[in-house]
């Protein structure tokens, strides 16, 4: 897992360019999505990202997905869960004061960030607190659901 985890943040840019892609072609799907019912989407989506994503970025599913901000490295893999930025304890090999055998999530973010284009002004951006209700829904159609909502 973590060798794959470390290849998705090597080949960022790509993988970037494909969740977007991907992403547009869930929103366009909103109109099936409410037709079938969010509710009922709901768990085989989560199910399927579980395994598409725990593959790729070992996703921690916290349906809060900052992937594409991040360098397509998930801070949720960081044992303190950090969100925005690295700890004081980044190791001078840029590896876990917590878990020494591991990178830093944050060393890795940046390494991908700068793979992708406006990757570190993303990075750069504050990303809210987690909201620990939304653990093991699907980042997915919460994002499709923001999309189509309507404008405040």
């Amino acid at each position: 897992m973590y060798a794959l985890r470390r290849w998705s943040v090597r080949h960022a840019r790509g993988l970037n360019g494909f969740y977007r892609g991907f992403e547009a072609f869930l929103v366009a799907l909103n109109p099936l999505w409410r037709l079938i019912g969010y509710q009922r989407v709901e768990r085989p989506m989560a199910a399927m990202e579980r395994l598409v994503k725990g593959a790729l970025f070992d996703c921690q599913m916290c349906g809060q997905c900052v992937l594409s901000s991040t360098g397509m490295s998930c801070p949720m893999n960081c044992p303190k869960q950090l969100r925005n930025g690295p700890c004081g304890g980044v190791r001078d090999n840029g590896h876990c004061e917590v878990k020494p055998e591991m990178r830093c999530v944050w060393v890795e973010a940046h390494a991908g960030a700068t793979r992708i284009p406006g990757g570190l002004q993303s990075l750069a951006q504050v990303q809210h607190a987690v909201d620990r209700r939304l653990q093991g829904h699907s980042a997915w159609l919460r994002v499709v659901r923001e999309k189509m909502a309507p404008p405040a």
